[in-house]
């Protein structure tokens, strides 16, 4: 009796998983690979592209820093950039 599921005729489950190329996301938590500090990390990018894109340069990648150099970008009327100013 095989229990394959994908239809090949693997002789055993774990055989027709291994040919599936099955992977567990975010399984290694002890190296902090988590979907919570992901998504984090991934809202922290998007944040600092979007201020490229206006030519805001912050100073780091964290949303604290980006925040900042937009509000300094508005008050200041011209585009911030952390290197020069």
């Amino acid at each position: 009796m095989t229990r394959c599921t994908c239809g090949q005729g693997h002789e055993t489950f774990g055989a027709c998983m291994r040919a599936k190329n099955i992977r567990v996301a975010y399984c290694q938590s002890w190296k902090n690979f988590d979907y919570t500090r992901a998504k984090r990390n991934e809202k922290e990018l998007a944040g600092y592209k979007s201020a490229r894109e206006q030519g805001i340069q912050p100073e780091g990648t964290q949303v604290h820093q980006t925040r900042k150099a937009l509000d300094l970008s508005d008050s200041m009327g011209v585009a911030y950039n952390a290197s020069t100013m």
